[in-house]
Parts: structure tokens; C-alpha cells; sequence
């Protein structure tokens, strides 16, 4: 074994994977050597190093087995002489810290988050920095390019995380599997230019923008001569036009593929007037965006879900137009959809009229752009998946975030019901507070009552409508709860093994409806 072990270090790129039994053979003796225990997947061969993970108790260790001394100097962590087939080596083992984080990236490629372009692609937010194994099990059964690292301002701040650390988090989940397709990182709902900032320090490289506070709700329903008063009072300047000029440019009948449509005045007047303010920021977001990625790749979306009003044909057709004719290139778009996206539960309205209206915001995507329709709050919502699929192809970007929280939830029912209890509870004291400023419509009085469920039925109430809305929401609340959050992280670190497999299943039912890989091969 020794020698197969060092036989491996005269590999001077990065090697392919290691196949299953080799990798575990390998593990089998870095095990011993290092006296903690490998994940098999994450031995990684490049540069005559090998790179791994390793786990001792709840905690996680780098592990570097290299003769170059320079290389060594890079990582943090307690080293030992190591004798294979009489070759001296160094063995580090540090640490999941920061500066070894960007020391692995350097060296590993694979490990930096990349550009997706126009694949059909999948965001799995998590906001725990626990559950990207998971993730990545389920994303080898699909044909979605994964976003890994993924997390808004919003949730940074209610799970008290930073861009780094999300990023960094997702690069062990990454190491941990091996896996080496690729991913991208998005800096999700960012709202001002300092959300930008951080974020690019940190290596993101998918932007979402979130113009929601400048959407103007009132002209959904204002009468004309408010809305031509508001249309006077757009900055102009920071648009680059007039009104005149937009008139001239989206006036008469536009041709958008498979039919045409033509905006009337008063749809201009209620679209300029709702979203003007609207492409204003995010051209002002996406010019500071260029300047401080300097050169950098990047990818922006653009999103308007979370707002009181459906986004109108006409209304996506003068966003797309407008950005368009101020420079801005984006990679996905999230209009406010026909019925109601609420946060981990299915879809809640009329399919045959969200398949109409969705395939027609994708004529107004493939004339504009292409670019993908963005499905926010795309969590659970399994009715509408086949749908998208259909219509859009390779045209679609999946975003999920809290529903990794709940099968964390789930996991802890299984294997902690006193936990999952105490949680429960507090969650029903806390969602009228934490629900205001989510769109949900969860009422605690309908939920099903935990007290009546034996502890090996616990997790049926993660498929409780009220339920999941409810502990969906305060999932902050319960991390910042210094009686929930140590016992929370120690029991799925101690389990981690039970919420991959939930992950794993569950997230193959998203992914499912728009393709299975013919095999895993990675």
C-alpha cells in the first residue's frame, strides 16, 4: 500500500479521480496515518501532493502529504515526518480555516467557482454551510450545472455568516465529494453597492440584483394622469433617455417569435412608471459590478420576484429593453409570476395559466437576450417543474435556499425528537414576528399539532403545509437561539450521514423533472 500511496506523488498536474476501490484503499491508509478518518472522495492527486479531508468527532481536518517543502509553507496546521517506501514526507494537518481555504484554491482549480452561461442550472442555498454534500449527491443524478455557494445578504445576516465564509464552506462540501464539474457562487439579493463589494472580495461570480425596494406598486393601479405625474418625475439622466424616446422605441407591434405583441400607451405608461426606478439601480448595481470585478467573469441576474404586483408582459419586455439599450448583460431574469410562490411549499394557482404566461416570458427572453427565466422561490415547487422544463429547455435557473433547513429539520426529528420538539415550539412563538417579510400564508392554528405525533412520526410534519411555512421562516430565530444552535450544529455534525441522504433524495425530486444524468460520472 505504501508504495501505491507514494506513487501518487509523482503526479505533477492535477490527476484524474481516483476510481472508487483505489480511493478507498488510499483512505484505508491516510486513515492510519493520519489517525483520523478520510472521506474517500476527497482525495485529490496534483502537483505530487495529496490533498484530503478528514473527520475526527464533530470536526474537520485538511490533510497535505508532500516531499516539496515550499508547498507545505502554504497551509496552516501541525505537520509530521512521514516514511513511505522509504521516501521521506511532510504530513500537515490543519485546520478548515480561511487562509487554508484560499491556499487550496489556489492550487486546486476546480475548487474556484466559474461562469455557468446559458446551462439550465440549479442554486442550492445553504445556510447552515453544512449541507453542499448533500447537494452535490443529488446534482450527479441530474443535468443542472450547480450553484454550490449561495446565500442573500438577508439570510447572511440571520445566520450571522459572512460572503467568505459561505464561499469557503461550500469549497470543503466540494473537496469533501471531489467533485470536479464545476460550479458557480451567487451572491444572491443584493441590494446595495457595499453587498456587491463584499461580495467580490470574497469570489462570487453570479450576481443577483435585487431592485425591488425602487419597484413602484402604486402604478399597477394608479390612473393615467398619476401615472404620466410619475413618469415626469423619473431621473432621466440616470436613464439616458426621454419619454418621447421611449415611446418611439416600444411603440407599434413587436415580433417575439411564435407571436407578436403590441403595448398599448397605457401599458408603457404602467410598466415605465412601475419599473423606471428599477432599471435605473440595477444599471447603476451593474456598472459598479464591472468596475470592481475589473476584468473578472462574471454573470448577472436581475430580479423582480419579490414584489406585490405580477411583472406584466409588457412590464418584462421594457426591463429587458431598456437594460439592453444601457449595456447591461444578464444571464437570467426573475419576473413576478402568475400565482403565488410561497417559501417551501408547491405552487399555489392555475398551472395552465402560469404554462401560458411562463412561455411567454420566455419569448420575451430568447428576443432579448437568451437568457434564463429564474424560478426564486423555487423550493417544493414540483407542480411547476415539469412545466418549466418543457417550455424552457436549457432557458431555466432553479433557486432553492430554506428547504435544505428543513430536511436539517427532518434529520433532527429522526435522530434528536427532543430537539426537534423544543424547536418546533419556539417556532409557533416566533412566526408572527419572523413572517413579515416573507410571503407566506401559514396559520399556526392549522398546523398539525406535534403532541400528537410519536417521535418515529415526527418528520411527517415537514410535510404539513402550515408546518414546513412556519419553521421555514424562523429558521433565524432558532439559529440565534443560544439553547437551539450548539445541540442544532452538533447533532447533524455528529449525523451528517442521515441529512446527506435527505438531501440527496429530496433534492432529486427537484432536479428530476428537467433531466436525469444517464450515469454518474463524477
Amino acid at each position: 500500500m505504501s508504495e501505491r500511496l507514494s506513487n501518487y506523488l509523482q503526479a505533477s498536474g492535477l490527476a484524474a479521480p481516483l476510481h472508487e476501490s483505489e480511493a478507498q484503499r488510499a483512505a484505508a491508509e491516510l486513515d492510519e496515518i493520519s489517525g483520523k478518518n478520510v472521506y474517500s472522495r476527497s482525495i485529490t492527486v496534483a502537483h505530487k501532493a495529496v490533498f484530503f479531508l478528514a473527520r475526527e468527532g464533530g470536526q474537520k481536518w485538511l490533510g497535505v502529504l508532500s516531499a516539496d517543502r515550499d508547498l507545505q509553507r502554504k497551509f496552516e496546521g501541525e505537520t509530521a515526518e512521514v516514511y513511505l517506501d522509504d521516501q521521506l514526507l511532510t504530513l500537515t494537518m490543519g485546520e478548515t480555516s480561511p487562509a487554508n481555504a484560499a491556499a487550496l484554491r489556489s492550487i486546486l482549480p476546480f475548487l474556484a467557482p466559474i461562469t455557468l452561461g446559458l446551462k439550465k442550472s440549479a442554486g442550492c442555498g445553504d445556510r447552515l454551510g453544512l449541507a453542499t454534500p448533500g447537494h452535490i449527491r443529488a446534482i450527479r443524478h441530474s443535468t443542472m450545472a450547480p450553484i454550490l455557494a449561495q446565500q442573500s445578504i438577508r439570510e447572511n445576516a440571520r445566520t450571522g455568516r459572512t460572503p467568505q465564509q459561505v464561499m469557503d464552506e461550500a469549497l470543503w462540501g466540494i473537496l469533501q465529494e471531489g467533485w470536479r464539474d464545476g460550479f458557480g457562487a451567487d451572491a444572491d439579493h443584493l441590494k446595495n453597492t457595499d453587498d456587491i463589494d463584499s461580495c467580490a472580495t470574497a469570489g462570487f461570480t453570479f450576481y443577483t440584483i435585487d431592485p425591488g425596494e425602487h419597484v413602484d406598486n402604486e402604478a399597477n393601479t394608479a390612473p393615467v394622469e398619476v401615472l404620466k405625474e410619475k413618469i415626469a418625475a423619473l431621473d432621466w439622466a440616470a436613464l439616458e433617455t426621454s419619454w418621447d424616446a421611449t415611446q418611439i422605441a416600444l411603440g407599434g407591434k413587436m415580433d417575439l417569435g411564435d407571436f407578436a405583441v403590441t403595448i398599448s400607451d397605457e401599458e408603457l405608461l404602467r410598466a415605465a412608471a412601475k419599473y423606471g426606478r428599477v432599471v435605473a439601480h440595477t444599471v447603476k448595481m451593474y456598472r459598479h459590478l464591472e468596475k470592481v470585478m475589473d476584468g473578472k467573469a462574471f454573470e448577472l441576474e436581475m430580479s423582480v420576484d419579490e414584489t406585490e404586483t405580477i411583472t406584466t408582459l409588457a412590464e418584462h419586455i421594457y426591463i429587458a429593453h431598456e437594460l439592453k439599450r444601457l449595456g447591461v448583460k444578464w444571464v437570467s431574469l426573475a419576473p413576478r409570476y402568475v400565482g403565488d410562490f410561497e417559501k417551501g411549499v408547491d405552487y399555489i394557482g392555475d398551472l395552465n395559466e402560469f404554462e401560458k404566461s411562463f412561455a411567454q416570458h420566455l419569448a420575451v427572453a430568447k428576443t432579448f437576450g437568451p437568457y434564463k427565466l429564474s424560478l426564486h422561490s423555487g423550493s417544493d415547487k414540483f407542480s411547476v417543474y415539469p412545466i418549466a422544463s418543457r417550455v424552457a429547455g436549457e432557458l431555466v435557473h432553479l433557486k432553492t435556499a430554506g428547504t435544505s433547513y428543513l430536511e436539517a429539520l427532518r434529520a433532527i426529528g429522526k435522530v434528536n425528537p427532543s430537539l426537534f420538539r423544543d424547536i418546533v415550539a419556539f417556532a409557533k412563538e416566533r412566526y408572527p414576528i419572523d413572517r413579515a417579510s416573507y410571503h407566506v400564508s401559514a396559520e399556526v392554528a392549522k398546523m398539525q399539532d406535534v403532541d400528537a405525533l410519536a417521535n418515529d412520526k415526527l418528520t411527517t410534519l415537514l410535510d404539513d403545509f402550515h408546518a414546513r411555512e412556519i419553521l421555514h421562516v424562523t429558521f433565524g430565530s432558532v439559529l440565534h437561539h443560544p439553547e437551539f444552535r450548539e445541540p442544532f450544529f452538533a447533532t447533524l455534525r455528529q449525523n451528517e450521514g442521515v441529512y446527506y441522504d435527505m438531501l440527496e433524495i429530496h433534492f432529486g425530486k427537484h432536479f428530476a423533472p428537467f433531466g436525469e444524468a444517464a450515469a454518474a460520472t463524477n
